[in-house]
């Protein structure tokens, strides 16, 4: 569900938002238009107005674990779990985190990556958010629920700053929130 559709309709926040992200077209390659997040840090009130937005979702929900997939996720879920008083779990691509990890596979268009988790960073039963930029075909997302659950947490959503409304993503078995409709 994108923010608009979750009661944030006219918020001039959302506009804001949505024009501090830099559009660069044929990046990295031929017909890719790149969300880059970089300038939406730069404008200091965006940037607050962006997590304070993520804040006022969760905040009531129980969460124990934001988790950020690397690396945009780390940007964002850090600001997120000081906030509603969560750990920070970063997810992280192969052979990034010292001492022992769990890991979970996934399929690209072009290939397949891998997310890492320290063994331990999460205990059964708690309440997790993943956050990550930008939702595309949902790989990545799937990737992070499934390794979380594997260590028996309960995924309450996934949660990203850009949402690519022509893009269906499929297979959650957890619900997902976008902030707005690019």
């Amino acid at each position: 569900m994108f923010a608009a559709e979750n009661g944030l309709k006219g918020d001039p926040r959302l506009q804001a938002i949505s024009q501090a992200i830099r559009v660069v077209p044929h990046f990295p390659k031929p017909g890719i238009m790149f969300q880059d997040i970089t300038t939406l840090l730069l404008d200091h009130k965006a940037f607050k107005d962006t997590v304070d937005i993520f804040v006022d979702r969760y905040r009531d929900m129980g969460i124990s674990v934001v988790a950020g997939v690397e690396a945009r996720g780390f940007m964002f879920g850090p600001s997120i779990a000081l906030a509603i008083g969560a750990k920070f779990v970063p997810l992280r691509k192969p052979r990034k985190l010292p001492g022992e990890v769990i890991a979970e596979a996934y399929v690209l268009e072009y290939g397949t990556d891998c997310l890492e988790m320290h063994v331990g960073a999460v205990q059964p039963g708690e309440r997790a958010l993943v956050i990550d930029d930008l939702v595309a075909t949902g790989g990545t997302l799937s990737a992070a629920i499934r390794l979380l659950e594997r260590v028996g947490a309960e995924v309450i959503e996934c949660a990203c700053v850009i949402g690519l409304p022509e893009v269906k993503v499929y297979g959650f078995d957890s619900a997902w929130a976008d902030l707005w409709k690019r």
